[in-house]
């Protein structure tokens, strides 16, 4: 057997440069009891909570590989939804993960949490909505309806168990959560629906669309819902009566921003309502109290009275309130960069907060005044120098592995590779290419417009710009003497020039750096690439006709040709012996060539898309690709293997670069990332990495299958789908009845080694234990997938299960009434089961009343423990203090206004 060869893996060791995703809103979060000052932004995968005051990243939340679509917060719970349709929440204090749900197969589009904070409901691009419940980390229910992807969704807590979701088939339903019926839908929208809210005490619903207006409907009782109950039967009842609420349409308030509407977000209280369209410009709109909206009667009246009277007019004046005296426009926030999304909170005094996300990975925090007749909007800080605002391009090491320099279509920016922080910024021309100057203080900078920049990173400021091709600068590489360097353009030349010092204009006793053009390679073909190889003796030139050309560096006589791309070669680079050079092309394909003939060793299908970048890692034959489909892998020239492919980016992978000493790797991409790798001391087996490969494209299709429906009940659409961790909690289920039965015949001395993992010595406590080890949003789902005699035989275990573990009862009956509401008809047509169902129903009834009984015993003995340290004390806790006494004071207040208004009106 020959001797194998090993492979170091590359492990991710940070993501930088990105602020805040614009493909996923942001939200204020409370960070140690702080609310108000602490924003929540998707950057990718992962989540990051910021600073407002200071502008720094506090915190970092994680999950591996998904992209974020969607946050919502309630206190410091953090609820994020993903592009795979499962939704997470943390806790942002301990940065932990507390749940996990898969309620839908696509990516999450809304989420919002209930009163409490005790329910969450999410929106999909599946057209389903799923009520999830937080306790006890399960779906509750599945709202099928919507033919479109869901845009928006809401608690109604005025009406029990009520949800409004709004959809992009141009409808807004009204769910009833326990009977998962749509018991009312307005259809008088002609547009897509992409908001909707509730403002005031939920007594209106405003809705966003395509169209310039926003249009508003008042939400009343139905009170001849209750009188109707006792008619359903009857064909005298009303199409409304099965409604609990009236909804009628009262108004339109009409936008001054473009576009659709992308944002519809109002308060924490209910009482300001934020829009926003496609351009820069963000609407607050302010809904008046009845003692306010009353007070406007009053003088909308008084006025008109006074004008009739002068002018005459025998028209009679409604006395009604209007959608103007409810509502009133504050003012808008024009900025200077197209809004993404908006988060609002309003507090006590009543200063408006409002955070907001551009889709030029800004994050900018606000502040008004809505106390104020005519407020102006107070910009507190700016979160906007940790990342480039428009996607990178170009990146490149310093030679001494401490730098990284990355280039964007509007700045340049220098990073520390320790920390990931960024030590300048220089405001450029769009960059194509970049390259650190031999000393690693000045960079060199290839633009869209032709320009060789030259920069000292050290002041920060552009040195000289040259006007070095007519076209795109597409390529900067140094050359192996470090004393010159060569450029590539679209002009169809390649341009050699030398570093030189010369004396600097402002001050004649200093020199700086500066470049003399020696010499031209006219060819005729646009060029992509060029690069000198490491002996200094040819140049490589890949051209736009598919085609990489290689010269003599001292004559320019032609070498070879390396043809067999089908499209142009975008990139290319030459091993450190010279004897081979790889390829990567818009084909596709990468392929390997001797540089003594130029004849093909390998040809490799590298991406699903375009090959973008390529470099070898120094002193090796093994090389690494990214492409336009986002991924990043590692191959070995020498085998033709593909060693592994890395967590790459979402999107478009643009660049990357290998540091001098081989030891890190750093990309660029269309998601704003700037992700970097550092070789670790792990071995790679190239069979299990391939194999590891295999199970997560078979999970991934997996996750994304069909939604679960319980055999013989067409109508049970559970709110979860079929996962991984499911599949594999049914096996161990049906592995561990199978060996119960086993030991409950033979009776072995000794407890086999699962047993033991479990913690259980016996067969019962061996089931009970990998119940417990189930994830819980999981439970239903592995249920679902037993046969029916499995289900048989966990009905027979359950009675002593529950006689002999009464401290795991909410997890037996969790497992009973799932059991029983899916298999409920074979259940009953089986007598055999009859006497192990008695004696269950039994046990459970007994055990929950024992623990309800404690509970409340619990609780009311707190409560008197609470009384007595109050009396000793002679004070109230000041919490409870605080809050009669604003209470209070509100009752007084609502008294002074109704008098007022009262005189007013009577007057």
């Amino acid at each position: 057997m020959g001797v194998t060869k090993q492979y170091l893996r590359y492990k991710p060791a940070g993501i930088f440069n990105i602020i805040a995703s614009s493909r996923v809103n942001g939200v204020f979060v409370d960070f140690n009891g702080i609310s108000g000052r602490y924003f929540a932004s998707g950057a990718a995968e992962n989540i990051l909570i910021w600073d407002l005051r200071t502008g720094q990243k506090i915190s970092e939340l994680t999950r591996d590989k998904e992209e974020v679509t969607c946050l919502r917060s309630y206190g410091n719970k953090l609820a994020a939804g993903y592009v795979d349709g499962n939704i997470v929440l943390f806790d942002v204090d301990t940065k932990s993960n507390e749940c996990m749900f898969t309620p839908h197969t696509s990516a999450i589009t809304c989420l919002q949490f209930d009163a409490g904070g005790m329910n969450l409901i999410s929106g999909s691009l599946d057209t389903d909505s799923v009520v999830s419940d937080l306790v006890d980390q399960v779906g509750k229910c599945r709202l099928s309806g919507h033919s479109a992807p869901v845009t928006a969704c809401v608690f109604l807590e005025t009406y029990k168990n009520v949800a409004v979701t709004s959809s992009r088939d141009m409808q807004v339903k009204f769910w009833n959560i326990e009977t998962q019926f749509c018991f009312k839908t307005l259809v008088d929208n002609i547009t897509e629906i992409w908001g909707l809210t509730l403002l005031r005490d939920e007594t209106f619903l405003v809705t966003g669309s395509k169209e310039t207006a926003l249009r508003v409907y008042k939400l009343t009782e139905n009170k001849s819902h209750t009188e109707s109950l006792e008619l359903t039967n009857s064909i005298l009842a009303d199409d409304d009566s099965i409604s609990p609420l009236r909804c009628n349409f009262v108004g339109l308030i009409q936008r001054a921003s473009k576009g659709r509407t992308l944002n519809l977000i109002s308060d924490n209280q209910g009482q300001i309502l934020a829009c926003s369209g496609t351009n820069d410009e963000i609407e607050l709109f302010y809904f008046n109290s009845k003692e306010e909206a009353m007070k406007r009667l009053s003088k909308r009246l008084k006025k008109l009275s006074i004008k009739k009277d002068t002018e005459s007019d025998t028209s009679e004046i409604s006395k009604e309130i209007t959608l103007t005296d409810e509502i009133r426009r504050i003012g808008s926030i024009k900025t200077k960069d197209r809004v993404k999304s908006i988060d609002l909170i309003l507090s006590g005094t009543g200063e408006l907060r409002v955070g907001v996300v551009f889709s030029s990975n800004i994050i900018r925090h606000y502040s008004i005044n809505t106390a104020q007749k005519n407020p102006e909007p107070l910009l507190l800080h700016s979160i906007s120098q940790q990342g480039h605002h428009t996607e990178c391009r170009s990146i490149c090491f310093s030679s001494d592995n401490l730098a990284i320099a990355s280039g964007s279509g509007e700045s340049l920016k220098l990073w520390n590779r320790n920390t990931l922080s960024c030590l300048r910024t220089v405001e450029t021309d769009y960059i194509l290419s970049t390259c650190f100057v031999p000393g690693d203080r000045h960079v060199l900078l290839g633009t869209k417009k032709g320009n060789l920049i030259i920069v000292d990173i050290v002041v920060g400021e552009i040195i000289e710009t040259i006007q070095a091709h007519e076209k795109e600068l597409w390529s900067v590489s140094l050359a192996p003497n470090l004393r010159s360097c060569v450029t590539g353009g679209g002009d169809s030349t390649v341009k050699f020039w030398s570093f030189e010092l010369i004396p600097d204009p402002n001050n004649e006793a200093s020199k700086v750096l500066s470049l003399i053009h020696k010499n031209t390679l006219e060819l005729e073909e646009n060029v992509l690439f060029a690069k000198i190889t490491p002996d200094n003796k040819y140049i490589a030139v890949a051209l736009l006709d598919s085609t990489v050309k290689i010269f003599f560096m001292d004559t320019f006589k032609f070498f070879l040709s390396l043809y067999g791309h089908k499209l142009p070669v975008l990139c290319f680079d030459v091993c450190y012996d010279n004897t081979l050079i790889a390829t990567g092309s818009a084909d596709r394909n990468v392929k390997i060539w001797g540089m003594d003939f130029g004849d093909v060793h390998r040809s490799l299908f590298a991406h699903d898309d375009s090959v973008m970048a390529l470099q070898f890692i120094p002193k090796t034959h093994m090389f690494f690709t990214c492409g336009k489909d986002g991924k990043i892998k590692q191959w070995d020239a020498d085998s033709f293997n593909k060693i592994i492919t890395l967590p790459g980016h979402i999107g478009e992978a643009y660049g990357l670069c290998v540091s001098p000493n081989g030891r890190y790797l750093v990309t660029c991409g269309s998601d704003r990332t700037l992700r970097i790798f550092e070789k670790s001391d792990e071995v790679l087996v190239l069979q299990d990495v391939e194999e590891e490969e295999r199970e997560e494209a078979e999970n991934k299709e997996l996750a994304t299958g069909e939604e679960s429906n319980a055999p013989g009940l067409p109508g049970l659409n559970l709110p979860s789908k079929k996962t991984v961790g499911a599949e594999k909690a049914a096996e161990n289920i049906i592995e561990c009845l199978e060996l119960s039965k086993k030991l409950d015949e033979d009776m072995p001395k000794e407890v086999p080694v699962i047993m033991q993992f479990y913690e259980a010595k016996t067969t019962n406590d061996y089931l009970l234990g990998v119940f417990s080890k189930i994830r819980t949003s999981d439970l239903e789902e592995a249920l679902l997938l037993l046969p029916f005699s499995n289900v048989c035989e966990i009905l027979e275990r359950l009675p002593k299960i529950a006689d002999q573990r009464g401290d795991e009862i909410e997890l037996i009956c969790k497992v009973t009434m799932f059991l029983f509401r899916v298999h409920h008809k074979s259940i009953v047509s089986n007598q055999i089961l009859l006497s192990s169902i008695q004696k269950l129903i039994e046990r459970l009834e007994s055990s929950i009343v024992e623990i309800r009984d404690m509970i409340g015993e619990n609780i009311h003995a707190w409560s008197l423990l609470q009384r007595r340290i109050e009396g000793e004390n002679k004070v109230e806790l000041f919490k409870d203090a605080t809050r009669a006494r604003k209470v209070k004071n509100q009752k007084q207040k609502k008294k002074r206004i109704a008098k007022r208004v009262h005189m007013q009106i009577t007057a």
